[in-house]
């Protein structure tokens, strides 16, 4: 399953809620609602980071105003979510068949788990 965007802030293990960006010419940093899309210059900040960020001396910060919220769900996730129940939901490998049971005792074939036995 597709794990959300997390803070870009080094450490900060917190799910982002919010997008900063610069706009040079102007001397300003932007701090928005999250962006539907990580783009290369922008940074995805957690709500403590959105709401603490200050800028260089000289610069101005514009911040949105009111409540940071999470993304909704996408269909995405939806789909990764459905995929990842059908994997759980999937039966238990079958036992070894009559063609195998010429293999001397504890020996199987095919993949169990990172092992394998020739």
């Amino acid at each position: 399953m597709r794990s959300p965007r997390r803070c870009s802030r080094n450490g900060c293990p917190r799910q982002a809620v919010a997008t900063l960006t610069y706009v040079y010419n102007e001397s300003t940093a932007v701090v928005g609602p999250l962006a539907a899309f990580a783009e290369p210059h922008t940074y995805d900040l957690c709500e403590p980071h959105a709401r603490n960020l200050t800028a260089p001396r000289g610069w101005d910060v514009v911040r949105h105003e009111g409540e940071f919220e999470p993304p909704p769900p996408t269909t995405d996730d939806l789909v990764a979510l459905a995929e990842a129940v059908r994997e759980a939901a999937r039966p238990a490998p079958r036992p070894p068949s009559e063609d195998e049971s010429h293999l001397p005792s504890g020996q199987q074939t095919g993949r169990r788990g990172h092992l394998r036995v020739i």
